[in-house]
């Protein structure tokens, strides 16, 4: 009896469920779809795992380096750092596998990737972590990946394709290195230089952000295959021109210029299907934008249907309590971002136990957090993470810094660097036979741009190296003048001078440090913010003494922001702006000053004539400079789309080809472009639209399409372009977006200046 009672009992329990390890879960059968996979776990799934599931840690190496090399004042007041003074290492990996966490970040190495999978195959329900990494033009935290120029480079050459192949070549890279998740486009509207994050940008110009931001994250994607990775939309929103020019600073703007400037970029996202957000370090309008229920909850998912997850910037959400003082303490900070739409944490403990505790309380509502679980899993279940989760270190290190990815990176910075100036056409240089290179970024990886961490010497050509390759035929030598620009050693730069005039020319690179592993002399990048947008440091003196010795100098710039010098455009003959180009980028600039590159990009960012101008940007009102400035001019020094060539391009005026248009209907606008001088060369044709008069103040002008063409000496061609009739549109006072009739001025030509620019109008009945 006792026999025939257990089996009854057996038999129980395996129609009930109870007996199914040999039943393979859904969640994990690939051939099921991701909506029955994703309700099939969070069937399994206790509420203390579906709330570790938006927890996010920094890796376990850097913990441990932090650990072990940093104070506890230091690591708690570093901005930049991971520490957690109630957890070890060791602590961490029990969190793992009790499934407390679900997706880490500043994972650098194969090895430490592959060590947190196998700790998250101990928890119960084996579900991956979701690594995410700070790959914004590379893979460039890892250390022989290939960096690619930095975004506000990328963008000056104004081509979405590549940046598409770029963004492609980058989600290969990551994926070899065991993330999966980049935090990256940066798709902020960048309009004050003084801003350090503006080389993470596109640019100062929302349509223009919009186009290439939806190219990374296409790029990044991609159809979920092996090679794609999940991009981030950041930040969100309005951190590009904080009251003050400094990263986090609050930002008070009306809904038009929301809706107008900071917002369309991050709707355009959201069309492409960009599978995560982040919300940003500043408040909005007084209100936290980590707290912020219209952008996250109402504008984000409600108005434009997003379905993906929100994630917090860098320990944003403490700060709701520490600086911004929205909440009472940690716990309350945590019940505000996640009941205004935040769905994972970065990063560290404490946020658990908040959201447990308030659950049980009724303060978060439990369906709160399986929307946060939900949209989280579907994203790991997108990426294949249940199939495939370890990574070949072998076959990682033949993935990075390939060759197809070397001439990627090479292209970009062809494409990218812009010529600024060149007078008497000094450039490019031909038959010299002595040439001297100098300047505080001459001879160092500060190329690379910020968000790169040391990468090895082999993998990086320096501005003074592409000159040694290029011009075989001449000397080329070197002089250190020290590379402190912060505090520099004035006496290093008597050397240079007093050897310049021996030169037949002298190439100076100036410019910014953004390189994050050179914290005490970083003069741009994330929190390195300035006041001023000139040289820093003895770097005009050093320009302007090698001129007296010998007017044949060539200012190369190596910079993440606009830096303007009025001396420089004024004295210097030839000025070339290289940005951040990447690993081989000094080549590249040798390869332009030599002539065996045209130059081509053209500006994405205004250049202020000083500090004094900001905010300046190409569409600004008509009264902006209704009154100009008494001691210095109100144009720009350099201007938005601006760039220079060794050919020239002779302009048509443009054509409206279909002048009666109804709403259904896009502007078809054709310009014929000429290449008038003796070499090939790439050009940028640019289409700008002005609202002659409406029923609110509109822009003087509004980037509305591009196109890059390449051109043979001689050789013509239509450049057509099919602008939407929305374009025309604005909000008007009852904030509708409308198109209003009346005249319009289409504009077409190289730059934003109206010298480079010819007009049509078009009528709208």
């Amino acid at each position: 009896m006792k026999n025939i009672s257990l089996i009854v009992l057996i038999l129980f329990a395996f129609n009930s469920g109870g007996c199914t390890e040999n039943k393979t879960p859904a969640y994990l059968n690939p051939n099921e779809t991701i909506e029955v996979r994703v309700g099939d776990l969070l069937s399994r799934m206790t509420l203390e795992e579906k709330i570790g599931q938006m927890c996010q840690y920094v890796g376990l190496e850097h913990l441990r380096k932090r650990e072990k090399n940093q104070s506890k004042e230091e690591l708690e007041k570093g901005d930049q750092q991971g520490f957690y003074s109630t957890l070890t290492s060791y602590d961490v990996v029990k969190h793992i596998e009790s499934g407390k966490i679900g997706s880490f970040l500043h994972v650098t190495k194969v090895d430490e990737a592959n060590e947190l999978q196998k700790s998250a195959q101990k928890s119960r329900l084996k579900i991956p972590l979701l690594i995410g990494i700070d790959a914004i033009h590379g893979n460039a935290l890892v250390e022989g990946s290939t960096v690619f120029p930095t975004q506000l480079s990328l963008s000056s050459s104004w081509d979405n394709d590549l940046l598409y192949r770029v963004a492609k070549a980058t989600a290969k890279e990551v994926r070899a290195g065991g993330s999966h998740w980049t935090f990256s486009p940066n798709v902020e509207v960048a309009r004050d230089a003084r801003w350090g994050r503006c080389g993470e940008t596109f640019g100062e110009d929302p349509y223009l952000v919009s186009q290439m931001g939806a190219a990374f994250t296409t790029g990044y994607q991609g159809n979920w295959g092996e090679d794609n990775i999940l991009a981030c939309a950041k930040h969100f929103v309005a951190g590009g021109e904080p009251v003050n020019g400094t990263n986090a600073a609050p930002m008070d703007a009306s809904e038009r210029q929301l809706r107008e400037i900071w917002l369309p970029s991050f709707k355009e996202q959201v069309r492409v299907g960009v599978g995560s957000f982040m919300a940003a370090h500043n408040e909005l309008n007084g209100i936290p934008c980590h707290s912020n229920n219209w952008l996250m909850n109402e504008i984000l998912r409600d108005e434009w249907g997003f379905d993906g997850f929100v994630v917090s910037d860098w320990m944003d959400i403490e700060r709701l309590y520490t600086e911004q003082k929205v909440a009472k303490d940690k716990k309350e900070a945590a019940s505000l971002a996640v009941n205004a739409g935040l769905d994972m944490h970065m990063h560290g403990p404490g946020f658990f136990d908040y959201v447990l505790d308030q659950v049980k309380e009724g303060i978060i509502s439990e369906n709160s957090v399986n929307l946060a679980c939900k949209r989280i899993l579907e994203a790991k279940f997108s990426l294949g993470l249940f199939e495939s989760i370890l990574i070949e270190p072998k076959e990682s290190a033949n993935i990075l810094f390939a060759n197809e990815s070397q001439e990627l990176t090479l292209e970009a910075a062809r494409k990218s660097i812009v010529l600024l100036k060149n007078e008497s056409q000094i450039l490019p240089l031909i038959n010299k036979k002595r040439i001297l290179v100098t300047g505080p970024n001459a001879h160092n990886q500060r190329i690379l741009g910020d968000w790169s961490l040391l990468q090895p010497d082999e993998n990086v050509t320096t501005v003074y190296e592409g000159m040694s390759e290029i011009f075989t035929n001449a000397q080329v030598d070197f002089i250190d003048c020290g590379e402190n620009i912060r505090k520099p050693a004035a006496l290093e730069i008597d050397e240079v001078v007093s050897r310049a005039g021996d030169y037949d020319a002298v190439v100076v690179v100036v410019g910014s440090n953004s390189l994050r592993y050179e914290t005490k002399e970083k003069t741009c990048g994330e929190n390195i913010d300035r006041a001023s947008i000139n040289f820093m440091g003895n770097q005009l003196e050093l320009i302007q003494e090698i001129y007296k010795k010998n007017k044949q100098v060539i200012v190369v710039m190596v910079n993440g922001r606009p830096l303007s010098e009025p001396w420089v455009k004024e004295n210097i003959p030839a000025i070339i702006e290289a940005w951040e180009p990447g690993s081989l980028g000094g080549r590249v600039v040798a390869e332009i000053i030599k002539g065996e590159v045209n130059p081509s990009g053209k500006l994405t960012m205004s250049f202020p004539y000083s500090s004094g101008q900001i905010v300046y940007t190409y569409n600004h009102k008509k009264m902006h400079f209704f009154h100009e400035y008494i001691d210095e001019p109100s144009d720009p020094l350099w201007s938005f789309g601006y760039g220079l060539s060794y050919t020239s391009f002779q302009y048509s005026n443009p054509v409206i080809e279909n002048e009666n248009i109804a709403p259904e209907d896009s502007i078809r606008v054709s310009v014929k472009v000429q290449n008038t001088g003796s070499v090939a060369g790439d050009e940028i044709v640019q289409l700008y639209i002005r609202d002659n008069f409406a029923s609110v103040t509109r822009p003087v002008k509004e980037l509305k399409a591009y196109k890059r063409i390449s051109l043979k000496p001689g050789q013509s061609q239509n450049v057509s372009f099919s602008v939407p009739y929305s374009s025309l549109g604005f909000y008007n006072q009852d904030m509708d977006f409308v198109v209003e009739p009346g005249g319009f001025t289409i504009m077409t030509g190289s730059s934003s200046r109206d010298t480079d620019l010819q007009s049509v109008e078009l009528t709208v009945n």
